[in-house]
């Protein structure tokens, strides 16, 4: 066992791994292929705080490289090259897992009365933050600011920009009909902008204005107007819908903005681009909490509540870290790629589910942590 501050990593075996011998990971060597050429060609994962690096990754994708396996094999090639650890919190609750997809939305290239509610490229106003620039006395949570002549300030929250700070800068790409898609969509982090010409144009993730991320169904739960029952994108939007001399104030409750750069669309069978900058693969990517873990490392999720992406049998799934959020805090923490499209938001938007979060570890690593 291994001591990590507020959890503790517990080997395991695989047989431990509840629907471990029914999972097929094939779909995992194409993302573990694209990170390996990521960290030999491009830049090394920063490694998280429970200490993994890019090269202890690299050293096990470059076993991966081959012919593609069936399921069983490719459950082998896991099992002879990694030890399984249960990431074990020390307040002795379990995991917890949401989801998240890539939505489609239809836009125009200008605005008008109908389509005025715009996504917007990173201002060249906002910089990144670290110890070196941050001022005193803002919180260390906030990664990025405005440079102003007198110095770094906090960047204007999604109020402020829903105002109209940015307006006349040059920095629109598309205009939705609605503000409450643009909110979601930022909260997804990626979507298809569908053009009347019918072309698309992908947007995924570029910067954010710095502030916290302050999720708009607490806000509702805590004023009584959503059952915690019953909480989900959906039933949010449905309140959003019969409300509306309400929203603004609601969706401005979450002070964080996101910012958008293109994307490439030439596979429109791929999962947008996201942190770990390779494409996500639906139904088994996930996204974690990037101070903690290093992205590209397996993680086998199962949750005997989390039923309907599995035409509702259990959830358990071997899965790649290759994403993260704002809203995803803590070392057992995840959020899964449904996937693109309706179908897709519709599976992601009702999971909230306790789950089982179990590490694979590369061999060579494993006994850092008891192996």
């Amino acid at each position: 066992m291994s001591a990590i501050p507020d959890f503790d990593l517990k080997q395991v075996s695989f047989s431990d791994l509840v629907g471990w011998e029914r999972d097929d990971p094939v779909p995992l060597f194409a993302g573990m292929r694209a990170s390996l050429d990521h960290i030999r060609n491009t830049k090394p994962y920063r490694s998280g705080s429970l200490g993994l690096t890019a090269g202890e990754l690299a050293s096990f994708l470059e076993k991966a490289d081959g012919e593609l396996p069936d399921a069983a094999s490719a459950r082998a090639f896991f099992e002879q090259h990694c030890t399984p650890f249960l990431i074990s919190r020390k307040d002795g609750r379990r995991g917890f897992v949401t989801a998240f997809y890539e939505p489609e939305v239809e836009v125009s290239p200008t605005r008008d009365d109908v389509w005025k509610h715009p996504f917007y490229f990173r201002p060249d106003d906002l910089v990144d933050l670290d110890e070196t620039n941050r001022p005193a006395g803002l919180d260390s949570g906030y990664m990025f600011g405005r440079q102003t002549p007198e110095g770094i300030e906090p960047y204007p929250d999604r109020g402020e920009i829903d105002r109209g700070y940015l307006e006349g800068r040059g920095l629109e790409i598309a205009y939705a009909r609605s503000k409450v898609d643009v909110f979601f969509i930022h909260v997804q982090g990626a979507a298809r902008l569908k053009y009347p010409d019918g072309h698309i144009r992908r947007i995924t993730y570029s910067a954010k204005a710095g502030h916290p991320f302050s999720p708009i169904g607490k806000l509702l739960i805590d004023r009584g107007e959503i059952d915690p029952a019953k909480i989900s994108m959906q039933s949010i939007r449905t309140w959003l819908s019969e409300n509306p001399a309400k929203v603004d104030e609601v969706l401005w409750h979450n002070r964080s903005y996101i910012f958008f750069r293109e994307a490439d669309v030439s596979d429109p069978s791929l999962g947008p681009v996201a942190a770990a900058k390779v494409p996500l693969i639906p139904g088994r990517s996930l996204a974690v909490d990037r101070q903690i873990h290093t992205f590209g490392f397996p993680f086998f999720i199962c949750s005997e509540t989390l039923t309907h992406l599995d035409g509702g049998a259990p959830f358990g799934r071997l899965m790649l870290a290759l994403d993260t959020g704002s809203a995803i805090v803590g070392p057992a923490r995840g959020d899964i790629f449904t996937g693109s499209g309706f179908e897709a938001g519709e599976l992601a938007g009702t999971v909230r589910n306790d789950a089982d979060f179990y590490i694979l570890v590369p061999n060579e690593a494993a006994g850092r942590y008891g192996a």
